[in-house]
């Protein structure tokens, strides 16, 4: 995902081997899972900021994913997002692409 797309930008999705490929050509893998999910395995030199949480009433959004993204990532950075079914990291793309419109 390239964070200076304009708001026409779409969310694109890349197999295992693509992204792979995308990593060894200086993307940068974001891990949106939550922080227990990362430490039971996790792809070497991901970044973790959490989507979303686990809480009582189930999972709930991180009202400060955006914030935390922009504060370890650069709104030039090509980015892999990933998750345990890709759902996360589809919103979680989606949500990014806006954020910077």
């Amino acid at each position: 995902m390239d964070l200076k797309k304009s708001s026409g930008a779409q969310v694109m999705t890349v197999d295992v081997h693509e992204a792979k490929h995308l990593l060894n050509q200086a993307h940068r893998y974001l891990d949106v899972r939550t922080e227990e999910e990362f430490k039971n395995g996790h792809l070497e030199n991901a970044l973790n900021i959490p989507y979303m949480f686990t809480t009582q009433q189930g999972r709930v959004k991180n009202p400060k994913f955006i914030d935390q993204v922009l504060a370890v990532c650069r709104k030039d950075d090509h980015l892999i997002l990933g998750c345990q079914s890709g759902v996360r990291s589809v919103y979680a793309t989606t949500d990014l692409l806006d954020s910077i419109v």
